[in-house]
C-alpha cells in the first residue's frame, strides 16, 4: 500500500467533512475548486491542523466511497492546465498538490493544501474560510477573520512541519532520539512508546488527524540524523567554508554539517576547531601548540548563529568562513537588539523553542550570558575585539586572531576599549588606566600609562563611554559605558 491510499483511507475513517476536510463526487469547477482551496487553508491555520483536503470520489451526502471521473491533469481552464491557473490566482502562493489515488477499482483524487502561514489565502482577491463544514466569505465573518489573524500571529516555525505522513518506525529512523534522550540526561526507554510519547511531549514530533505522526521543525533541526532528508530544512545546515589567505578567492574545503544543531554540535564545533591553524606558545621554556581562537568563544558564537536566525528568510543558512587571521559566523536575519548593548542586554529570541530546547540539552546559556562569555574570552586572552556588521538580511560576527596593539586601526583600538568598559560594568567595576593597560597587556610604567590614556580619549571622543564622575582629577578619572550614564543620572 502506497502513502497515497494511506492518506486516502487515513482521511476516510472522518466520520464526516470538518473544518479541513471537503468531500466531493465529481465536481470539477475550477472556481470552486480555488474558493476550497482559500477556505481549508485558512480554516487550517484557524483550528491547528497543518493540511486541509478535498477528496474527489465519496458522496458528500451519503459518504458513500463512489470514485470520481475528475482527473485533474488533464484539466483546462482558460488554455492553461488547472493547476498552474489556480497557483496564478492564490495569494500568496501555496504548495498544493493533486494526488490520484486508485483503490480497489475506484479512482479518487485528493487535494492536499498547507495550513496559512504568516497572511490568508485568498482566490482572486476574496478570502474564504470554513464555518463548521461551510464555505463562507471571511469579510461576512469578521470575529473568525480576527481569530485568524491572531493564530497566524502566533505560529513560530519551529512548529511547523518538517515531515508528514510518517508512521513511528519512520520517526525513530529519521531521527537521532538516543542523542536526544543523553543530551537531556534522561535515561533512554526500554520500549518505542515511550520513546515516541518523550519525543511527543518535547515538541519534536506530532500527530494531527490530517497528516498522521510528522516530525517538526523543531525535531528535525535539532535532532535530525541528516538534514538531506528533510528538504524543507536542508538549506538551514551549517555551512563550513575554510579559505587560504585573508579573502575568499581561493577555497580550501567546504563542507555542510550533515546531523541536526543539537545532535551534531560537539562535532560541528571539533570540526570547525581542526581547520583553525595553530599558533606556536612559548610557556615556561615549553613549546606548545594552542589555537589562535579560543574554542569556548566559537562555540558560543555558533550556537547563537544557529538559535537566533530568521527562519522565514528562504534560500541562505547559517555559515562559519575561516580565514588565516579571523573566523566569520553570519546566519540570516538581523539581531533584536542593538550591537552596542550585546554584552549587557537580557536574552531576546526570534525562536523561543528553539532557544529552550537548545538550553535544555546545554548548547546554549540559559541566561542569555553567552556574548558575555565570548567578550570575557577575547580580552583575558587579549584578541582583537570582536566586530559585529548588521547587513541587509543577516548578521555576521567575525572574531580575530592574536595582534599586537600597534597593529589594531582607531576602529579596532576603540571597540576593544568599549567592550572592555561593558565587562567592567557588568562586574560593578569602572575603566582605569590601569585596567586598559591590563586589557592590552601594557607594563606599568609612564609610556604605558600615556598610551591607555590615549585609548581611552579615542574612545571618550566617539561618546561611546562616559566619565562617571567629572569632579575627580584626571589621575583619578573612571569610565562607563554611554548606556550607562542616563541610568546612573537617574538614581542620583
Amino acid at each position: 500500500m502506497n502513502d497515497d491510499v494511506k492518506l486516502l483511507h487515513r482521511l476516510l475513517t472522518e466520520p464526516r467533512e470538518t473544518e479541513w476536510l471537503e468531500w466531493k463526487h465529481n465536481n470539477e469547477d475550477p472556481y470552486e475548486i480555488g474558493e476550497y482551496i482559500s477556505a481549508l487553508a485558512n480554516s487550517g491555520a484557524l483550528n491547528g491542523s497543518r493540511h486541509g483536503y478535498m477528496v474527489w470520489g465519496v458522496d458528500d451526502t451519503t459518504h458513500e466511497l463512489v470514485g470520481t471521473t475528475f482527473h485533474p491533469e488533464t484539466a483546462r481552464v482558460q488554455s492553461q492546465d488547472l493547476e498552474h491557473w489556480l497557483t496564478t490566482q492564490i495569494k500568496p502562493r501555496l504548495s498544493f498538490s493533486f494526488r490520484s489515488v486508485e483503490d480497489d477499482g475506484k479512482h479518487f483524487v485528493i487535494l492536499e493544501i498547507p495550513a496559512a502561514s504568516e497572511l490568508p489565502v485568498s482566490f482572486k482577491s476574496v478570502k474564504y474560510i470554513r464555518v463548521a463544514s461551510h464555505k463562507k466569505k471571511l469579510d461576512d465573518h469578521p470575529d473568525y477573520e480576527r481569530r485568524l489573524w491572531r493564530a497566524l500571529d502566533q505560529q513560530p516555525f519551529e512548529d511547523g512541519l518538517a515531515r508528514d505522513q510518517l508512521r513511528v518506525e519512520d520517526i525513530v529512523s529519521l531521527l537521532d532520539y538516543p542523542a536526544f534522550f543523553s543530551m537531556s540526561r534522561t535515561p533512554l526507554p526500554e520500549n518505542r512508546s515511550q520513546v515516541i510519547e518523550a519525543m511527543q511531549a518535547a515538541g519534536l514530533i506530532m500527530y494531527d488527524a490530517s497528516v498522521g505522526w510528522a516530525i517538526t521543525n523543531l525535531g528535525g533541526l535539532l535532532f535530525c540524523k541528516k538534514f538531506d532528508q528533510f528538504p524543507l530544512l536542508s538549506r538551514k545546515a551549517l555551512r563550513v567554508i575554510k579559505y587560504r589567505g585573508k579573502n575568499r578567492v581561493e577555497t580550501i574545503r567546504e563542507q555542510v554539517q550533515g546531523r541536526g544543531y543539537a545532535a551534531g554540535f560537539d562535532a560541528m564545533i571539533q570540526y570547525v576547531m581542526e581547520q583553525i591553524e595553530d599558533v606556536e606558545v612559548i610557556e615556561g621554556g615549553l613549546r606548545r601548540s594552542d589555537n589562535q581562537i579560543p574554542e569556548v568563544a566559537l562555540r558560543e558564537l555558533i550556537a547563537n548563529a544557529l538559535i537566533h536566525q530568521d527562519f522565514s528568510l528562504r534560500g541562505t543558512g547559517p555559515m562559519v568562513e575561516i580565514f588565516d587571521d579571523r573566523v566569520e559566523i553570519s546566519n540570516p536575519g538581523p539581531p533584536l537588539i542593538p550591537r552596542e548593548r550585546f554584552v549587557d542586554s537580557l536574552p531576546v529570541s526570534r525562536n523561543e523553542h528553539i532557544a529552550r530546547a537548545a538550553r535544555l540539552v546545554g548548547i546554549s546559556e540559559e541566561r542569555g550570558s553567552g556574548w558575555d562569555k565570548v567578550a570575557l574570552t577575547v580580552e583575558v586572552n587579549q584578541l582583537p575585539a570582536p566586530l559585529i556588521e548588521v547587513y541587509d538580511k543577516g548578521t555576521r560576527v567575525v572574531v580575530f586572531s592574536s595582534r599586537r596593539l600597534d597593529q589594531l586601526d582607531k576602529g579596532e583600538r576603540v571597540r576593544a576599549v568599549y567592550l572592555h568598559a561593558c565587562l567592567r560594568y557588568i562586574s560593578r567595576e569602572f575603566v582605569t588606566n590601569a585596567s586598559v593597560r591590563k586589557r592590552f597587556g601594557l607594563p606599568s610604567d609612564t609610556s604605558a600609562s600615556v598610551i591607555a590614556s590615549r585609548l581611552i580619549r579615542e574612545t571618550l571622543n566617539t561618546g561611546l563611554i562616559s566619565v562617571y564622575d567629572t569632579n575627580v582629577g584626571t589621575k583619578a578619572m573612571k569610565y562607563i559605558p554611554f548606556w550607562a550614564a542616563p541610568e546612573r543620572e537617574e538614581n542620583e
